[in-house]
């Protein structure tokens, strides 16, 4: 019956946003540690214009598909997306600039978790949503599968990608990454990680950087939405935390 109770909480709030202040609308255990952790005294509001699109049952804990999308109304600053009662909390973190405030992924779940989405304002007022993910766990502590293939150094931060032109002027851009991104939680294997992404034209103009984290998926899938394309190329750079490099061309 708890279940049941719960489920009906995960009913995003439809067109307003309310208070911090009161109940979580996900009742999570966590909620007020994340809070102060994260937020310290700014002011927070749940949203229902900050959408968060996952499966309410992980079938595969390694590669949970997740979505983020902020609705128009918000001046976007920052995203940053957690999950609250996983072992590392932090995903990703994003600014738009130039890009929609839009967000495609995978990541690995420990347990049965709040994922959200956190999105700072150009007044500084951070406004979150989110819902509930079941697992059945052990995303996080399991190791990667790509290193234990002899060749997988050659083919570390390979890129490959691929964009569709949706409506409005929209270009939706997906890139996947060759990278074991290792959480540090298994024995004997340390963490090893991309840290940072830009994604750049072909003047060295920036539309979006990404801050990554342990719990983003191996060999990462992303997707992005870039609106009103001018520049025929976009370049992907960044690096991982041995410091590796990742600098490629989309084609």
């Amino acid at each position: 019956m708890r279940r049941i109770f719960l489920s009906l909480m995960f009913v995003p709030l439809m067109g307003f946003a309310i208070p911090e202040e009161g109940l979580d609308p996900l009742n999570s255990p966590n909620w007020q540690y994340i809070r102060k952790d994260f937020f310290a005294s700014a002011p927070i509001q749940f949203d229902s214009r900050v959408v968060v699109i996952a499966p309410p049952m992980a079938e595969d804990s390694l590669n949970v598909p997740i979505s983020v999308h902020v609705e128009e109304g918000l001046q976007v600053r920052r995203i940053l997306i957690f999950a609250e009662l996983n072992p590392i909390v932090r995903v990703l973190e994003m600014e738009p600039l130039r890009a929609k405030p839009y967000l495609s992924f995978r990541m690995k779940i420990q347990q049965s978790t709040p994922v959200r989405a956190a999105v700072l304002d150009s007044e500084g007022t951070w406004h979150v949503g989110g819902m509930w993910v079941n697992a059945s766990g052990g995303g996080c502590t399991a190791p990667s599968s790509g290193s234990a293939q002899p060749d997988w150094q050659k083919h570390l931060g390979e890129v490959r990608s691929r964009e569709w032109s949706e409506a409005d002027g929209i270009t939706r851009l997906r890139v996947r990454i060759r990278h074991p991104m290792d959480t540090g939680l298994v024995s004997g294997i340390p963490a090893f990680y991309i840290q940072d992404l830009d994604l750049a034209d072909e003047t060295g103009s920036v539309y979006l950087h990404l801050k990554t984290f342990e719990p983003l998926s191996e060999n990462p899938v992303l997707g992005f939405d870039i609106p009103n394309r001018i520049s025929r190329t976009f370049r992907l750079i960044g690096k991982d935390n041995n410091g590796n490099r990742i600098d490629k061309v989309l084609q």
